[in-house]
């Protein structure tokens, strides 16, 4: 079953503001596609930002919008499982940016690999990219939206191995996680299912 891996770079504290995408399309095996574009915001650069991803406005000048990027990136999405690695905020930026532009919503599961990382491997003293990308021999250059995507799926790919399953849903299950979901103008977040408390009394 085929996955679509994304990251997003933002232009300063805006959620709507993103100025960069990485897009992975892998599966349980191997990466199949990408896709990376610069998009201009269409607004300024905070110096944080720009500090941390290496972006600048002078960058994206010519790059373009998300508007215009988007029938591009719906053809990745819509109808695809998709992960993030703090997804949360890649699906606020995606959500945002598409509020922003009076678009509508892909239907799309999603995923998040810190959540799943710290699952699968829950003795790591944290489970940031870097730190993952180092515990199992990954080299990337961290903030560019294409490599943080491309390890955010090597990281899915390793947590499935690791569980000895090449099946998503027999991954999940063992996981005890559910996917969230994005749809018309509205969204719920992945979760780990509780478990069903005895009902054995203790006396």
């Amino acid at each position: 079953m085929n996955f679509i891996s994304i990251d997003f770079e933002t232009a300063n504290e805006q959620r709507h503001s993103p100025c960069a995408i990485g897009v992975v399309v892998a599966n349980e095996h191997e990466i199949i596609d990408e896709f990376y574009s610069l998009i201009n915001p269409l607004m300024a650069f905070k110096s944080m930002n720009t500090y941390i991803h290496g972006i600048t406005e002078k960058d994206v000048q010519e790059a373009p919008t998300f508007k215009e990027l988007w029938p591009t990136l719906h053809k990745y999405l819509a109808h695809h499982v998709v992960v993030a690695h703090n997804a949360s905020f890649d699906m606020s930026v995606l959500r945002k940016t598409l509020d922003y532009f009076h678009l509508p919503y892909p239907e799309m599961e999603y995923l998040c690999t810190v959540n799943i990382a710290k699952k699968v491997w829950p003795d790591l003293h944290n489970h940031k990219l870097n730190t993952l990308a180092a515990s199992h021999g990954i080299t990337f250059e961290h903030h560019h939206a294409l490599e943080d995507a491309r390890v955010a799926a090597k990281v899915l790919m390793k947590a499935m191995e690791t569980y000895q399953t090449g099946f998503l849903d027999q991954f999940l299950e063992k996981c005890q996680m559910t996917k969230g979901k994005i749809y018309d103008h509205g969204y719920f977040p992945p979760k780990l299912k509780r478990s069903k408390r005895s009902n054995k009394l203790y006396i």
